[in-house]
């Protein structure tokens, strides 16, 4: 086992921009090289916020900075981002090098142990924070330099795996989001050319709502019925618009009010802020009852109906029939009323000889993810602590 010592020793910390009435002039409604680094768009790699050029170089991250979570979802890590750091996070620097090595601190960050100290040391109930004191109080494994290196590599190896996974994806998704926008938006589909426009929509086409052809499948499921799962995907686990998902929760931290789902259906994330979180489920677990389980009536609407709760206007409109203050959330018989167009069975035909590839595609990329990411978590905290040598 490694020595350990506290980190306050070994860093220096740099707070995040506090934006309020005083800065929020350094925010632009046009985006612009710098985003705005909150938690949610870290952890999704999409951002929304920008940030003018006349901020203080101070806050903006550099490649090689590490962003650490300091309050409501504490203890997250994360580096090569480039942005202005938000002021629910602070970056760590270490001081000297050739005592502990910015990389190896990056996942000495993310030890088990570490994690665990922070959030307990964390204060306030409804928004958890970690003052720079408490965060310099904890203490870390400090190997010898050279044993840094060599842990650094071993999981380094992993996460740019990791990474080419997710670039593929990205790739793919953009590719799907192409194909749908070229066929249904700007209704560019096969033989478009030939067919005629009647009322507006394509002759074989239709007028309708999203219930003529999507059904809310999931089943609420009660406390004593969870023993037949294994599987929680919690609607924090779910990517912003991402079609897939790479992690899930053990099912005894589920929480109550439960909905069940099975391989290809369509979670829906029905509360704000989360109308951006759709996902295709690959296999069979349970989520939390603020989700819309969809699937379509007629199969062959299924990858057609996909793309259509993936895209903006769906987002949108769940936007505004939302109800409630505090939540908004959507109700399910409003939902299904929004009016779309329901393509000819001959285009949702080959719409799915293209778009069903992808979505193969899509889980083989994820389920490799999901895999690097456990072997990676189980060896970070075995090299981290010496418990497995190098």
């Amino acid at each position: 086992m490694y020595k350990k010592i506290e980190i306050g020793n070994l860093v220096t910390l740099r707070q995040g921009f506090a934006i309020n009435k005083k800065t929020n002039h350094h925010m632009s409604e046009e985006p612009t090289q710098l985003h705005l680094l909150r938690i949610g768009d870290m952890k999704d790699g999409k951002f929304s916020i920008f940030v003018n050029d006349t901020i203080p170089e101070k806050f903006i991250a550099k490649e090689d900075d590490i962003i650490y979570t300091r309050t409501g979802q504490v203890g997250l890590v994360f580096r090569k981002q480039h942005g202005v750091v938000h002021n629910n996070c602070f970056t760590v620097t270490s001081n000297d090098l050739n005592i502990l090595q910015q990389e190896f601190l990056f996942y000495a960050l993310q030890e088990k142990s570490f994690y665990e100290e922070a959030i307990s040391r964390a204060t306030g109930a409804a928004q958890p924070d970690l003052p720079h004191g408490a965060f310099n109080s904890i203490q870390i494994f400090l190997p010898p330099i050279e044993s840094q290196k060599k842990i650094s590599n071993i999981l380094n190896t992993y996460d740019n795996l990791i990474e080419n996974n997710q670039k593929q994806i990205k790739l793919l998704e953009e590719a799907a989001q192409r194909l749908y926008k070229e066929w249904f938006v700007d209704l560019r589909f096969p033989g478009h050319e030939n067919t005629k426009i009647i009322d507006g929509i394509p002759e074989g086409w239709s007028k309708g709502t999203l219930g003529d052809i999507a059904i809310n499948t999931g089943n609420n499921e009660k406390k004593e019925n969870r023993i037949n799962y294994s599987y929680y995907l919690p609607i924090d686990c779910l990517p912003k618009k991402s079609l897939v998902y790479t992690e899930s929760n053990d099912i005894n931290m589920a929480k109550s009010s439960l909905v069940s789902f099975n391989p290809k259906d369509i979670i829906f994330g029905a509360m704000r802020p989360y109308f951006h979180k759709v996902v295709i489920a690959r296999e069979k677990g349970l989520t939390r009852s603020t989700c819309f389980v969809i699937n379509s009536k007629n199969d062959i609407y299924w990858s057609y109906l996909t793309m259509l709760l993936f895209s903006d206007n769906t987002i949108n409109y769940a936007t505004r029939i939302s109800v409630g203050t505090t939540m908004p959330y959507v109700r399910w018989k409003n939902f299904v009323q929004m009016p779309i167009l329901i393509p000819s069975v001959s285009i949702c035909t080959k719409y799915k000889q293209f778009f069903s590839p992808i979505v193969d595609k899509l889980s083989e990329l994820a389920e490799k993810m999901t895999k690097l990411k456990q072997a990676r978590d189980y060896l970070l905290p075995k090299l981290i602590s010496g418990e497995l040598e190098v």
